[in-house]
């Protein structure tokens, strides 16, 4: 089955139904459990790297409280959201999983760490920074920079979020965009709500601008990804998670922002079967 016509599953969690997907179940002993980026539903991972990921992983996404087709109400803070998703994959019956965090996915899964390290046997963290990172707290003026650019050109938002703002960036773009929208409706999750967009923007600004984390509580394997003009949560934080968490891998793939891992979606799933097989 291809992630591009994988429906929503629900379960309920503290009284709320919940929306998850999985893909490649019992391709591997741990589910690989990931969390989106802002302002983002289940339909905005690249069918592609899930596809491609789950022809040896078990791979779990879900949306969080507030978000998409899941019930309740988007916490307010960055620790509020990851005590959201463990309560949610303690539910679906894990102990433990690896984990994987995209842009503010990985700031929550930062935080899952903190609050329940033994659940997280291996972490990936990619296009994200640590607490009070570079220009985290900065993140609200430049989504809404790129989106007022993004309308006045009638593209999507993700083009100039995700992608280099060259030619090439169009092009890269326009390849995942094109593979996201072939999704049917009857396949779909439910619309982000602008509610709950702006309370997840609030959460991330807090977040930022809270004291600089030294990162010493992660200690599990670590892989650390980006692309080497991430103008969205800045390269350089993903040198410093490297630098500070201690044994950490770092992938930079060259030409790319923030969308690395989709834009080199047959490159990132082998680096993520090569880590997890360590």
């Amino acid at each position: 089955m291809s992630y591009i016509t994988t429906k929503n599953e629900y379960i309920m969690v503290s009284g709320n139904r919940i929306a998850y997907r999985e893909l490649g179940k019992g391709k591997s002993a741990l589910p690989l459990v990931m969390l989106i980026h802002l302002a983002a539903t289940l339909d905005n991972w690249d069918p592609k790297l899930l596809d491609l990921l789950s022809e040896k992983q078990h791979i779990i996404v879900l949306d969080l409280p507030g978000v998409g087709a899941s019930e309740g109400k988007v916490a307010g803070t960055i620790p509020g959201m990851a005590e959201q998703a463990i309560t949610i994959i303690q539910e679906l019956g894990y102990e433990k999983i690896n984990l994987l965090g995209l842009s503010m996915g990985g700031m929550i899964a930062q935080e899952i760490v903190r609050l329940n390290n033994e659940l997280v046997n291996q972490l990936i963290l990619a296009g994200t920074a640590s607490r009070g990172g570079k220009e985290v707290d900065k993140v609200t003026g430049k989504t809404f920079r790129y989106m007022l650019k993004a309308s006045l050109e009638r593209v999507d938002p993700k083009r100039y979020i995700f992608y280099n703002h060259d030619e090439q960036g169009k092009l890269e773009a326009e390849k995942v965009l094109n593979r996201m929208n072939i999704r049917q409706d009857s396949y779909a999750d439910k619309a982000m709500k602008v509610s709950a967009f702006l309370t997840q923007l609030k959460a991330i600004k807090r977040w930022g601008k809270s004291q600089s984390d030294d990162l010493r509580f992660i200690t599990q394997p670590t892989l650390i990804v980006n692309g080497d003009n991430d103008m969205q949560v800045p390269t350089e934080n993903s040198y410093d998670m490297h630098e500070k968490i201690s044994g950490s891998q770092l992938i930079i793939y060259s030409n790319a922002g923030h969308g690395s891992i989709f834009q080199n979606a047959d490159t990132f799933s082998k680096d993520v079967f090569t880590f997890l097989e360590v």
